[in-house]
């Protein structure tokens, strides 16, 4: 163990375990939480598995749109999986234990797909800005490199977004305390226990989520005014309604996403009341992934077909 705190930076000298108190401590209400969470966790998965699956093999979503989509549901299932799947394994098993080391793992993981989907919905706005106020030249910008490398430009966005406050986590000391009040590892938690100075810590941390928030929020809030502006000036009422329909998804993602986390950054009731910071982490990472898919899917003609068709094919192929 000393040789794999001395590989992380580890600067604590006596803890190398953490205690995750979870939600509740209550038997009942944790056989009902894991009831919960397990069915939303399976929704979750096989909703965005659905949607990377159609989005592969049927031709009519080989579009930017539905890449973007399909990379936003990839990163949902990442990010749910990083967190819930352990969560589930402390209150089947009762052993809340986490090591150090899957701690760090587990605080890089969410970061890391948290962030990246920030600046992804970011570029899902820029996508629906171009297809509606650029509908002629729609196939040119968005061709198939610049789709993959704004990709690529989300994810390295969120790693360098997240490289400075993760070293400085990595030589926070642990000293006395190493129970979290929490279903996971989470910065704010973990400072609370540390015996460093967390101040700066806290300071980089809020810094780095308010530059998150204001980037993307700035590129979705200036895509969506162009679209609004180029929308209004549209002639028909049928014309508005088909141009605000394949936007109305999105929207709702959007405002989902950018609500829970402002609520949590801004919102000084959330931050001093540990329950309701869980409680709202619990809703990002079980209930917003599990309500995507069906947002997009319920509002969207050609993702029922498409799912139609599949079923369709998989039940021809049974028969056989």
């Amino acid at each position: 163990m000393q040789v794999e705190q001395k590989q992380l930076g580890m600067k604590n000298y006596t803890i190398t375990t953490f205690i995750l108190l979870g939600l509740t401590d209550d038997p009942q209400m944790q056989v009902l939480i894991f009831i919960f969470i397990f069915f939303t966790y399976m929704l979750s998965v096989t909703g965005n598995m659905i949607i990377i699956i159609l989005t592969f093999v049927d031709t009519h979503l080989k579009t930017p749109m539905y890449f973007f989509l399909q990379n936003f549901s990839f990163l949902e299932i990442s990010f749910t999986s990083a967190c819930i799947p352990r969560y589930l394994h402390n209150i089947a098993t009762g052993d809340n234990v986490i090591t150090y080391n899957a701690c760090v793992i587990q605080v890089f993981l969410t970061d890391l797909f948290a962030v990246t989907e920030f600046f992804l919905l970011a570029a899902m706005s820029y996508d629906r800005y171009v297809a509606i106020c650029k509908p002629l030249y729609y196939v040119t910008i968005m061709s198939s490199r610049v789709c993959k490398r704004l990709v690529l430009c989300c994810w390295l966005a969120g790693l360098l977004i997240i490289i400075s406050p993760l070293s400085l986590g990595l030589n926070l000391k642990f000293c006395d305390s190493n129970v979290v009040d929490h279903f996971l590892c989470d910065a704010s938690p973990l400072l609370k226990i540390s015996c460093s100075d967390p101040r700066f810590m806290e300071q980089t941390v809020l810094i780095c989520a308010a530059l998150t928030l204001i980037l993307t929020l700035l590129g979705v809030v200036l895509s969506y005014t162009y679209i609004i502006k180029t929308i209004l000036g549209f002639p028909s009422a049928q014309q508005r309604k088909k141009a605000f329909s394949t936007c109305s998804s999105h929207m709702i993602v959007v405002s989902i996403t950018y609500g829970t986390c402002m609520f949590i950054y801004m919102n000084p009731t959330a931050k001093e009341e540990v329950t309701i910071n869980k409680v709202v982490s619990l809703l990002i990472s079980s209930i917003s992934p599990m309500l995507n898919p069906f947002i997009y899917t319920l509002r969207n003609k050609q993702v029922k077909y498409a799912f139609k068709d599949l079923i369709k094919t998989i039940a021809a192929f049974l028969k056989r």
